[in-house]
């Protein structure tokens, strides 16, 4: 439990540098960033089957049974439920929350910080899909490295035979339509 509870303050402390060094890079407050990377796995102490009812009881509905996404809903609960413990901080901290798992076609600059930092942070090792996000920071536009790693979660899940949530696929045509029609504009 303890061992567990470490390896948590870790990767959240390694989400909050990373979220910190990609809000500086890009414009972002590192304030908001910092807070939000802080607080972005609230929920994720409580096991994935404990967070189905609480999800169903906040009226959370992702259109399939709950338990199929059960690892999406730590991100979506934590925004329902963070605004009462911390009503100083603006609804774009608890909205950013809410997004770090399953991602939007909509995300805003902190969204797509704290989404990226999620995905990059040094715990998550040498990972060559990783190691390539990284390597654009600084150098890609937030919304190219935004892309990259939301294409690589996907690309992870289907490779580790994991249930993929419909709406992941609805967020990702989305995107490829808005990237094609920008490049088409440009």
């Amino acid at each position: 439990q303890l061992a567990a509870r470490h390896k948590r303050l870790v990767q959240t402390l390694g989400v909050a540098d990373t979220a910190v060094q990609l809000a500086l890079a890009y414009g972002v407050d590192p304030y908001l960033a910092r807070v939000t990377a802080l607080l972005h796995d609230w929920c994720k102490d409580v096991r994935d089957p404990d967070l189905v009812p609480v999800a169903a009881e906040l009226g959370i509905d992702f259109g399939v049974d709950l338990a199929l996404v059960a690892p999406l809903l730590h991100g979506v609960i934590a925004e329902r439920i963070l605004p009462e413990r911390f009503p100083e901080l603006p609804a774009e901290v608890f909205r950013a929350i809410g997004r770090h798992t399953m991602g939007a076609a909509d995300m805003s600059p902190l969204d797509m910080v704290i989404f990226v930092a999620d995905g990059i942070e040094p715990g998550r090792g040498d990972v060559p899909a990783i190691q390539q996000v990284r390597d654009m920071v600084g150098k890609a536009p937030l919304a190219e490295l935004f892309f990259r790693n939301f294409s690589n979660g996907l690309i992870y899940v289907i490779e580790t035979d994991r249930y993929l949530y419909p709406g992941t696929l609805d967020i990702y045509n989305e995107l490829v339509l808005a990237r094609r029609n920008e490049r088409e504009h440009v």
